[in-house]
C-alpha cells in the first residue's frame, strides 16, 4: 500500500514539474497574420565602416581592369557565417575583390568612377549606381558588391553565444538566431531584446517570437551591429539560486526514500 503511495506521489510531481510544450512554439499564429515585410529588407542601407568587396568583370576583363586596380590576387577576405565569438574560424569563407571601407563621410573611393557616396543607398542601389556609371566607358559590365562585415550579436539564452558575420547583410532575426543554435529550454519567447544603434541614440525592440506579428516589426531585418538578448525565463532563475550540490541531494534523497519503501514493504 506505502509502496503505491510513493508511486503516485512520484507521478503526480512529475506530472506537475514538466512545462506544457506549447511555450516553446514560435510563431503559434502564423495563419492569422498577413506578413508584410518588403518595406523593411529595403531600408538596410549601408553604413560607415561598412566593409564593401567590389569586383567588376566583363567579357574582355582587360577592359575592366582600372576599374579593379585595387585589387591583389593574394587578397582575401575570410567571412565567417556559421561560427560564434568562441569558435571563429568554423565555417569560414575566402573571398577575394578589391575591398573598400565606407569613411565617416559615407564615401568610398572608386578608380576611374572617383568619390561616390553611399549614405541612404541598399548595396543594390550602389551596385544599379556604379553599374551606370562604368557603363560609361565598359559596355555590358556586370558588378558584384558584397557587404563582408555586416556583424550582429547575439546573447543570453542561446546555444552559441558570440559574434555572427551575414554574409549577404540582409539578416532576420531568425537567422541570427538559428546561427545561435536557437534559444535554450531556459530562454523567454515571448522575450527577446533587440538593441541597436540609429544615428548614435540606443535603440531598443522586445519582440515576441511566440506571436508571428513580429514579421512585421522594423527590428525583424536585423542592421549592423544589432546586439539581440535573450531573457531567462522563472526556470533558470530558481535554478541559479539553488545550491550547486542540489542535484545530488535529490538523487540521494530519492535513493533513500526507495530503500525506505522496499523495508516498509517487508
Amino acid at each position: 500500500m506505502k509502496k503505491n503511495l510513493y508511486i503516485y506521489i512520484l507521478l503526480i510531481t512529475m506530472l506537475f514539474s514538466c512545462k506544457p510544450q506549447e511555450n516553446f512554439n514560435y510563431m503559434k499564429n502564423i495563419e492569422d497574420v498577413a506578413v508584410n515585410t518588403s518595406l523593411q529588407k529595403s531600408q538596410n542601407t549601408i553604413q560607415v565602416g561598412d566593409q564593401l568587396v567590389i569586383m567588376v568583370t566583363a567579357k574582355d576583363m582587360d577592359v575592366v581592369k582600372p576599374f579593379n586596380q585595387n585589387y591583389s590576387s593574394s587578397e582575401v577576405v575570410m567571412q565567417n557565417n556559421l561560427a560564434g565569438g568562441n569558435t571563429p574560424n568554423t565555417g569560414a569563407q575566402p573571398i577575394s575583390g578589391p575591398t573598400y571601407i565606407v569613411d565617416s563621410q559615407g564615401n568610398i573611393d572608386f578608380p576611374v568612377v572617383g568619390i561616390i557616396n553611399t549614405s541612404g543607398k541598399t548595396i543594390s542601389d550602389l551596385k544599379n549606381e556604379l553599374n551606370n556609371l562604368i557603363s560609361k566607358f565598359v559596355i555590358n559590365p556586370s558588378i558584384n558588391v558584397r557587404l563582408v562585415n555586416f556583424r550582429v550579436t547575439v546573447l543570453g539564452e542561446v546555444n552559441r553565444q558570440g559574434d555572427y558575420t551575414i554574409s549577404n547583410g540582409n539578416a532576420t532575426l531568425l537567422n541570427a538566431l538559428g546561427l545561435a543554435g536557437d534559444l535554450t529550454i531556459y530562454g523567454k519567447r515571448d522575450n527577446v531584446l533587440v538593441v541597436r544603434n540609429v544615428n548614435g541614440n540606443i535603440a531598443k525592440e522586445r519582440v515576441n517570437l511566440s506571436d508571428a506579428n513580429f514579421f512585421n516589426s522594423p527590428y525583424f531585418y536585423l542592421k549592423q551591429g544589432d546586439v539581440i538578448y535573450v531573457s531567462a525565463n522563472e526556470t533558470r532563475e530558481k535554478t541559479s539560486r539553488l545550491d550547486p550540490n542540489a542535484g545530488i541531494y535529490i538523487s540521494v534523497a530519492s535513493i533513500v526514500v526507495t530503500i525506505l519503501a522496499l523495508v516498509f514493504k517487508k
